[in-house]
């Protein structure tokens, strides 16, 4: 039984470990404001890309 608590002890440990390395921020404050910058640009991009497909179907309604 003594190896089993020893196992699960072990679990534990590790599992606090891991949640620690997920919860904590890897990246630095300049890596983290790049990824931050090219989101934003990708978000503007496939806004304006959905907002020129808008017009082109109102467009396409309107010569109807």
């Amino acid at each position: 039984m003594a190896r089993g608590n020893q196992r699960e002890k072990a679990r534990e440990a590790n599992q606090k470990k891991m949640a620690a390395q997920k919860s904590g921020n890897s990246k630095s404050g300049t890596e983290l404001q790049r990824d931050k910058e090219l989101a934003a640009e990708k978000m503007r991009e496939k806004q304006r890309l959905a907002d020129e497909r808008k017009k082109a179907e109102e467009a396409a309604k309107a010569k109807k």
